[in-house]
C-alpha cells in the first residue's frame, strides 16, 4: 500500500534535512526524537535554547537535536545557515503543494539545493519577501562557475568570477540607457568561447545587477572601498573580500585551483572543493587562534600567512610555544635550533646552520610576508615563541612518546603527526598541500578551514 503524497514529501524531505545538518554541521553529535505535530505544513522551526551547544530543529513532527562541545558552541553563522537550510527545504515543500508558489519559486528546483542553501545564507530576506531573487541569483552563478571549473580553454584551466550588486545599476557609474543588447549573467554563457578569456576572476570579474544583467566586465582593484578587514583574508584574495565589506554585494570566484570562494560582508564565507561546500566561519575560527596566541600581531601575520599559502596549495606548520624554555629542547634537536652556538663554519662550504644564520633574534612578525611564507615552505615546522622570536625553522619536530598502537597519531601523515605532538606544547598551525588548514590546541583539533 502507497503512501500519500503528503506523508511520501515529509519523509522525502525530512531526509534532505537530515543530510544537509550532516553535511554542515559534521563537527556535533546528532540526535533525532518523535514529538507531537498538529500539522504538516511544511513550517520548520529552529527552538530556542539556553544552550549555545545546542541546536534544535523541529519539522514533521521530528525534534533533531544537535550537540557541540561546550569549549566551542555554535557560532552566529552556524545557526544563520541553519535558518537558510530551513528556510530553503520549507518553500520548496510547500510549493510541491500550492502551484501558485511552485510558479513563484521554480528556480529553487533547478541545479544544486546545497547551492540553495548558500544563496538564502547570503541572502537572510530570501524566500519570505516575492521581490527578493539574489539568493536564486547567487545560486546561479555558482552553477555558472562550476560549469566553467569542468571546463578548458586551450589547454588552460578557467578561472572567472562575478561581482553581483544590491542595485540595478552601478552606483560607481552613471545611469544606463535601456540596452537590447543586455544579457543575463546564466549558464548559457558557458556555452561561448570567449565567456571563458573576458575575466580571471583574480583581477577582472563580471559585473552583474540585482536582476542578473551583466553590466559590465571590471578590474576587482578599482572598486575597493579604503579601510582594513576585520578578518584576515589570503593576498589574492583581498580585495573581493573588500568590496563586499560594508555592503550587499556579493562575490563569487572560480580559483586557478578550481575551488569556488564566496564573498560576503567583507570575508570568505564558503568554499566549494572536494566536490561540497564548506562554512568557513573565519571570524570565529580567527578568533579562537588569537586568543590562544596571545599575541594579536603574531596572530594575525600566521593567519594570513597559512590563508596564502593554502591558495598556493603548499604545505606548512607553525608552532607558537607557550613555555620555550621547556618545550624547545624537547620538540626540536639542538642542530635545528637557531640559538644553538656554534663553532666557525667555512665561507665555501657553508652548513644549513651558517645559511639561517641570519634569522637568529628575528621574529615572524619583523620579517616581510613574504619572507615568512618562503621559510614556511621548507621542510620541517617553523618554531616561536609568543613574542614571535623564531626559534627553528625547518625543523623536523621530535615526538617525546613512543606512538600507542591505536593512537589518531599512528594514521596520520607526517605532517598532522608533527602538529598534533606539537600541540601539547603550544598553538599550532598546520597547511596542508589540498588547501586545508588545521588548529591544534592541547593535543587536540579545534578547527579546519
Amino acid at each position: 500500500m502507497s503512501l500519500p503524497p503528503v506523508f511520501a514529501a515529509s519523509a522525502l524531505y525530512d531526509s534532505l534535512l537530515q543530510a544537509a545538518l550532516r553535511q554542515f554541521f559534521s563537527r556535533a553529535t546528532f540526535e533525532t526524537e518523535p514529538i507531537p505535530s498538529l500539522s504538516s505544513d511544511g513550517r520548520l522551526a529552529i527552538e530556542p535554547t539556553n544552550d549555545p551547544s545546542v541546536l534544535t530543529v523541529r519539522w514533521f513532527g521530528m525534534r533533531h537535536v544537535l550537540h557541540v562541545p561546550a569549549r566551542r558552541p555554535f557560532t552566529s553563522h552556524e545557526v544563520r545557515l541553519a535558518r537558510a537550510i530551513g528556510a530553503v527545504l520549507s518553500i520548496r515543500y510547500r510549493a510541491v503543494f500550492d502551484p501558485r508558489q511552485m510558479l513563484e519559486h521554480g528556480e529553487l528546483f533547478r541545479g544544486s539545493i546545497e547551492d540553495r542553501y548558500v544563496g538564502a545564507f547570503v541572502d537572510a530576506m530570501a524566500y519570505t519577501d516575492p521581490a527578493q531573487t539574489r539568493a536564486d541569483l547567487v545560486a546561479t552563478a555558482i552553477e555558472v562557475l562550476r560549469v566553467a571549473a569542468m571546463s578548458s580553454y586551450e589547454n588552460h584551466a578557467i578561472s572567472s568570477g562575478v561581482l553581483i550588486l544590491d542595485t540595478e545599476e552601478d552606483p560607481e557609474a552613471p545611469p544606463s540607457a535601456a540596452d537590447d543588447q543586455a544579457y543575463r549573467f546564466t549558464q548559457a554563457l558557458t556555452g561561448i568561447k570567449t565567456f571563458y578569456r573576458l575575466c580571471d576572476g583574480l583581477n577582472t570579474v563580471f559585473l552583474v545587477n540585482r536582476s542578473g544583467v551583466v553590466l559590465d566586465v571590471q578590474e576587482v582593484a578599482n572598486r575597493v572601498p579604503p579601510g582594513p578587514l576585520e578578518v584576515p583574508c589570503s593576498t589574492a584574495y583581498r580585495q573581493h573580500a573588500l568590496v563586499t565589506a560594508g555592503t550587499r554585494n556579493v562575490c563569487v570566484v572560480l580559483s586557478p585551483s578550481h575551488e569556488i570562494k564566496l564573498f560576503a560582508e567583507g570575508v570568505q564565507v564558503f568554499s566549494f572543493r572536494n566536490a561540497r561546500w564548506h562554512l568557513l566561519d573565519l571570524q570565529a575560527k580567527y578568533e579562537m587562534w588569537a586568543t590562544s596566541v596571545g599575541n594579536p600581531a603574531l596572530a594575525e601575520r600566521l593567519f594570513h600567512t597559512a590563508l596564502d599559502l593554502a591558495d598556493a596549495r603548499q604545505g606548512a606548520l607553525f608552532v607558537v610555544l607557550r613555555e620555550p624554555e621547556g618545550s624547545l629542547p624537547l620538540l626540536v634537536a639542538p642542530g635545528d635550533q637557531l640559538d644553538t652556538p656554534r663553532l666557525p663554519g667555512r665561507s665555501d662550504a657553508p652548513t644549513r646552520a651558517q645559511l639561517l644564520h641570519m634569522l637568529q633574534g628575528r621574529t615572524a612578525t619583523g620579517i616581510s610576508p613574504a619572507v615568512l611564507a618562503g621559510l614556511a615552505r621548507t621542510d620541517g615546522a617553523t618554531v616561536m615563541d609568543r613574542a614571535g622570536r623564531l626559534l627553528a625553522v625547518g625543523a623536523i619536530l621530535l615526538h617525546t612518546e613512543p606512538v600507542e598502537p591505536h593512537s589518531n597519531l599512528a594514521v596520520e601523515g607526517a605532517r598532522t603527526t608533527a602538529a598534533m605532538a606539537a600541540g601539547r606544547h603550544g598553538s599550532v598551525v598546520k597547511v596542508s598541500e589540498d588547501g586545508l588548514i588545521t588548529f591544534y590546541d592541547q593535543q587536540v583539533r579545534i578547527w579546519d578551514i
